[in-house]
């Protein structure tokens, strides 16, 4: 009898493959309050036009999963020694989500929040949970998480704006070896100022921000998920919020100034064929455009739009024919 594998693997594939089927797509309707501390205005900008669609792995959506159980636990352990904990609206059961009053698309999600904790007995907290790596873990106990977590730290402010609270507990569980972290975390009105402004950079360009980088080599760039369509190396996904035509309003909402509709979350990402890329995503010298026609010519009598080259076949059919005398990087 032949030997059985010691693995087998066939089983964990089919587990794993079962995690991605569940979660078809990660992008997110808001410029979420969890992104607003990343340093590169280029990259959010990127995020909330959904340049990339962000696929995970199995293992990874797996993993997620795993963090958002050990917020349930915590959120139990803080319960268990007589802390007061709210991790849902009272009235409706539902998580406690928030948004910029001052303009649409900037918002997120809450953890929860809090009375009774050891450190100040009868004041609110805003509270907010992680997971961390061994490595990452070390980091925070000897830098803090203002310094080793920076986007945790514009998180926790927003937060705090928001909700109306001065306080914030952020508490951190380490996946190695069970060990937990607690920082109280005090408010900064002008930091959070800073960051709705920001937010309101990010959001209401037309065009791309300027990036961290200084070239596609630079570290800060080496992980980024839009390396690719930022250099110039590739073009965005093709969805409403990448077409010349669309823009965020500030209550929130997406109009097409084709035909002044407002759309859906789901319209935005399915387009139409009317779809033009914004000129500054397209690594290309713009020539003209054509606006009856609703179309923009670039070097090399590319066009894009009805009647033209459609932006889903716009690198293949178009850019890939010049791109190697052109040379060319947005």
């Amino acid at each position: 009898m032949a030997e059985l594998p010691v693995q087998n693997q066939p089983t964990i594939d089919l587990i794993y493959k079962g995690y991605v089927d569940r979660n078809p797509d990660f992008r997110r309707a808001h410029l979420g309050a969890s992104l607003i501390g990343k340093e590169c205005e280029r990259c959010l900008w990127y995020d909330f036009r959904w340049a990339t669609d962000p696929k995970f792995d199995g293992r990874m959506l797996r993993l997620f999963e795993t963090g958002q159980k050990e917020e349930a636990r915590i959120i139990d352990n803080l319960r268990s020694v007589g802390l007061e904990i709210y991790d849902r609206e009272p009235d409706t059961g539902k998580q406690m989500n928030y948004s910029e009053p001052l303009f649409g698309h900037f918002g997120g999600s809450l953890d929860g929040i809090g009375i009774k904790f050891p450190e100040a007995l009868k004041t609110w907290h805003v509270l907010e949970l992680k997971t961390s790596s061994k490595k990452l873990f070390e980091k925070l106990l000897k830098e803090g998480v203002e310094k080793a977590k920076p986007q945790h730290y514009a998180q926790v402010q927003v937060y705090m704006r928001w909700s109306k609270l001065e306080r914030a507990m952020y508490i951190v569980y380490c996946k190695d070896d069970d060990r937990m972290y607690c920082e109280r975390i005090y408010y900064d009105k002008d930091f959070a100022e800073q960051l709705v402004e920001k937010a309101r950079r990010v959001i209401y360009s037309a065009v791309p921000l300027e990036r961290l980088g200084s070239n596609i080599n630079d570290f800060r760039c080496k992980f980024c998920d839009h390396i690719e369509s930022c250099w110039g190396k590739s073009l965005p996904l093709v969805s409403c919020r990448t077409c010349a035509h669309v823009t965020p309003l500030e209550d929130g909402t997406w109009e097409c100034g084709l035909d002044k509709t407002i759309l859906s979350e789901s319209k935005q990402k399915t387009p139409c064929e009317r779809h033009i890329f914004i000129p500054n995503l397209v690594p290309l010298e713009m020539i003209g455009s054509d606006p009856e026609k609703g179309t923009i010519e670039y070097e090399g009598g590319i066009i894009n739009g009805p009647g033209a080259i459609r932006s889903s076949d716009l690198y293949e059919k178009g850019i890939n024919n010049i791109k190697s005398n052109s040379g060319k990087s947005n």
